[in-house]
C-alpha cells in the first residue's frame, strides 16, 4: 500500500483523537473505572508537562519541539521512503501520529489528556495515552530497526553476505 506510513500515523492520530474525547465527555477529572482491578484503571487526568509529568507548564516549548519533530519526521520519511525498511517506516509513522495527536492537545488546550494507568504492586507506572504509546512502540521499532542495520553491516564486513546472514559456501579445492 503506498504512504502505509502516512495512514499508520492517520490511524494512531485518529484512534487517540477518539479516545481521549470519550475521557474527556464521560468522565470529571481523576473518576476512575477500574478494568483489571488494581492493575488497569483507567483514570481521568491532564499533564501539562512532559512524559512522566516533567517541565510542567512548558506548553510553548513542547508546541515549537513537537512542530520541529514532526517537521523532521516527515522530512525523514521522505528521505527513506523508496529505500527505508518497513520496519523504520512503520515506527516513524507511530511517533508521527503520537507526536501530532500530543501536540494538538498542547495547542488546543495546553494540556494533554492522558487515561490509562497500570500499577505494579505498589508502583503507579504514570498515567498515559494512546500516542504515548504510539510514540514509544515506534521509537522502539526504529531502534530496533537501527540494530538491525548494524548486525546486517557487520555481517557483510564479514563476508555474511546471503540474505539468511550465514557465511556463503565455499567451493572444495
Amino acid at each position: 500500500m503506498r504512504f502505509y506510513y502516512y495512514w499508520i500515523a492517520l490511524f494512531v492520530f485518529a484512534i487517540d483523537f477518539v479516545t481521549k474525547k470519550i475521557i474527556e465527555t464521560q468522565l470529571e477529572l481523576n473518576e476512575q473505572i477500574e478494568v483489571l482491578g488494581g492493575f488497569f484503571v483507567i483514570t481521568s487526568h491532564r499533564n501539562k508537562g512532559a512524559a512522566f509529568g516533567i517541565l510542567q507548564e512548558q506548553t510553548t516549548f513542547f508546541i515549537i519541539v513537537t512542530s520541529l519533530v514532526v517537521a523532521g519526521i516527515i522530512w525523514y520519511i521522505q528521505k527513506n521512503r523508496q529505500h527505508g525498511s518497513k520496519l523504520l517506516l512503520i515506527g516513524l509513522g507511530l511517533v508521527l501520529g503520537g507526536a501530532f495527536g500530543n501536540f494538538l492537545d498542547r495547542a488546543l488546550y495546553g494540556e494533554v489528556v492522558d487515561f490509562l494507568q497500570f500499577t505494579f504492586g505498589t508502583y503507579v507506572y504514570p498515567i498515559f495515552n494512546l500516542a504515548d504509546s504510539g510514540i514509544v512502540i515506534g521509537v522502539a521499532m526504529i531502534l530496533l530497526d537501527s540494530l538491525l542495520a548494524i548486525r546486517r553491516e557487520s555481517g557483510d564486513k564479514n563476508g555474511k553476505n546471503n540474505e539468511n546472514g550465514q557465511q556463503p559456501e565455499q567451493p572444495v579445492q
